[in-house]
């Protein structure tokens, strides 16, 4: 019997290529599709959760969005990863920089993503789990941003369960950025732990590759045209990344 279609992914695993693009807004799903790949084709369209497959540089690539908030972004990567033969998921999203020396409109690409969420609870671990990315994707995607002349870092993100923080009512103050910033977090965002979480006990590969839309220092910040349309070097890094991806691949079969 089929494990699929699931309840929030109505495909097959014919339907998605090894890797798939996760921007959390369907707006901004579709906004890639359309700009970036040739002959893309709506694969999924439960709740609105827009998801596509077409070509770039001649390569599969699929981007479907993840929703807000590590409880969204863990049932789709989930069903992506288990039922649907997905490999690698690049997360491509916004975050707030934590660091004075991040600008908007910079690259974080997750290293580690801290966070202040229970998701790891259902593992049962006599610990602290430590979400990282997959060593390979993230060297592969630094080399293209390297490749591109691109301003970014590379480090911790924390990915926080809360928006609005009671104390402060705000979205600047949705953690409590003093503590994360001194032990050297670049930018806070909602999903990239629970991503991590779900690929390491998958055996799959995942990287949070996120702009800095709003600086929690300076208050500077985007909006929300801005961040669903503008953030070309942000998504033409991920698919340049999921094409050295294909190639390596390609290379360790070859």
């Amino acid at each position: 019997m089929n494990d699929y279609p699931t309840p929030h992914i109505d495909a097959t695993p014919a339907d998605f290529a090894p890797t798939v693009l996760m921007p959390g807004d369907p707006l901004r799903a579709a906004h890639i599709a359309r700009e970036y790949l040739t002959d893309a084709r709506l694969v999924n369209n439960v709740r609105g959760v827009q998801g596509y497959t077409g070509r770039y540089g001649g390569v599969p690539v699929s981007v479907m969005a993840s929703g807000m908030g590590m409880p969204s972004i863990g049932i789709y990567s989930y069903e992506l990863f288990h039922f649907f033969n997905v490999q690698t998921i690049l997360r491509v999203g916004s975050a707030g920089a934590m660091q004075p020396d991040l600008q908007i409109g910079d690259i974080v690409l997750g290293q580690g993503a801290c966070t202040n969420s229970r998701y790891a609870h259902q593992y049962h671990l006599p610990g602290d789990f430590a979400p990282i990315c997959r060593y390979e994707v993230l060297r592969a995607c630094a080399d293209e941003a390297e490749r591109m002349g691109l301003r970014y870092q590379v480090g911790n993100l924390l990915s926080s369960d809360t928006f609005y923080n009671d104390a402060e009512g705000v979205p600047a103050g949705f953690c409590d950025q003093n503590a994360w910033r001194k032990m050297g977090v670049l930018a806070v965002e909602m999903e990239a732990a629970a991503l991590y979480m779900n690929a390491a006990r998958a055996g799959k590969n995942a990287l949070a590759i996120c702009t800095v839309s709003d600086h929690l220092l300076t208050g500077e910040s985007t909006t929300a045209q801005q961040r669903q349309e503008s953030f070309t070097d942000m998504m033409e890094l991920a698919l340049r990344t999921a094409l050295a991806l294909d190639a390596a691949q390609e290379a360790a079969h070859g």
